[in-house]
Parts: structure tokens; sequence; C-alpha cells
């Protein structure tokens, strides 16, 4: 595989800013971030997409709408809500959170209408699910991934990257359940060496928290 440069691994980057405490003046600091290096999107929660899209506004950086994030454990209809919402504040992706627990119920049709439903919100723009997959067995990862593939969504996700980050073994899990050209995304990205061994795993997207703070890592 040829080796990727800096600047094509940055590419792929998801940069969150999922602090509670995050102000305005964060989330600029994050956007100006994005702009100068040229970041996929910056992904943010519900309340700070209209402002975020505007920061980034005539630019290829895209911003993700976070739904039902971190724990997933929403009602469903509030997940569509929220969705809708997040598509009318200018949300070009939408990123939400598997419900795990019904997941561990076996209430599989429950999980599939749920992410029907929020791909259908989305009004055809990419939708990312995450997995958490410390969470679940190999089975349920694998129950997962079907679920992902069955509802319209386009890439299965690690984790949110709160918990621990994305393991080379994570990432082949995921590529072999979903095949070779459905959406992967590995969260918790820290360092250049553990980027290009993620991709070499099978991501097609990286995931950071706050990765303005260990981008000198990346060059």
């Amino acid at each position: 595989m040829p080796t990727l440069s800096d600047m094509e691994i940055i590419r792929r980057l998801d940069h969150a800013l999922v602090r509670p405490e995050a102000t305005r003046q964060d989330l600029e600091k994050v956007c100006a971030a994005a702009l100068a290096h040229g970041f996929h999107s910056v992904c943010v929660s519900g309340s700070r997409v209209e402002l975020a899209r505007t920061l980034l506004e005539d630019s290829a950086v895209r911003v993700t709408g976070l739904v039902g994030f971190p724990l997933g454990a929403s009602d469903a209809d509030a997940k569509r809500y929220e969705t809708e919402v997040a598509i009318d504040h200018g949300a070009q992706e939408i990123e939400t959170v598997l419900n795990i627990g019904r997941l561990k119920d076996g209430d599989h049709l429950y999980v599939l209408r749920e992410l029907r439903d929020i791909a259908e919100a989305a009004d055809e723009r990419p939708v990312k699910v995450i997995l958490e997959t410390g969470l679940l067995t190999p089975e349920q990862r694998d129950l997962a991934c079907q679920l992902v593939l069955d509802s319209g969504a386009h890439c299965v996700c690690t984790g949110t990257g709160l918990r621990t980050p994305a393991t080379i073994d994570d990432v082949r899990s995921l590529r072999a359940a979903v095949g070779a050209k459905f959406g992967v995304k590995a969260a918790g990205l820290s360092d250049l060496q553990g980027a290009l061994a993620l991709i070499e795993a099978g991501a097609t997207r990286l995931g950071m928290v706050e990765s303005v703070a260990v981008l000198s890592l990346l060059l």
C-alpha cells in the first residue's frame, strides 16, 4: 500500500468538540484550526451546529451533527427529531450512537427502525453509527454491523473516542463485517503512526477529540 502523506491523513480527520464546558470561543478556535489544516469535518452537539456551519461557510470542511451522543440511549423519536433539527441548522453529516442496551436486549427490530428513521431524516446525507465496540461481544458487534448495513447508513464507527481508543483489531473486525466498500471510522486517534496502521487495517475516516491539541504529533 502506498504511504499516505500527512495531509492525506489529516483530510480524513473528524475533529470532535464535545466537552460540556466548551464555549463559543472554543468552537471558533476549533473551526479555525479545521480550516487551516484541512480536516474533513468538525463534529459538534446540536446546539452548536448552526454556529459551526456559519464559521465553516464556503469551505470544504463539513459539519457533523452528533445525535444521541454519547450514550445512545435516547428515545428513538428523540433521535429522529435531533437529526431533523441538526439538518435544519446546516449539518452536512450525522453521527449517532447505537442504542447498545436495546441491542443487548435482543430488540433488533427497534434498533433497525431507529437507524432507518435517522437515515431517512438525514435526507441522503452521510450517516455514521457509533457502535462502542468495547462494550459488545464479537457476535453483537457483527450483528450491529449488519443492522447498520440494512439501515441505509453509510459508516460504522468504533466508538465515541471518550472511552478507549480504536485498535487495529477493532478496525479489522468492522471491515470484515461490513465488507470492502462501506465506511469505517476509527475513533481516539492520537499519533501519526497509529493513524497509518488504522488506515491500513481498513479505516476510511479517523476521529479525534480535541485534535488541535495533538496536531503537532501528526506534522
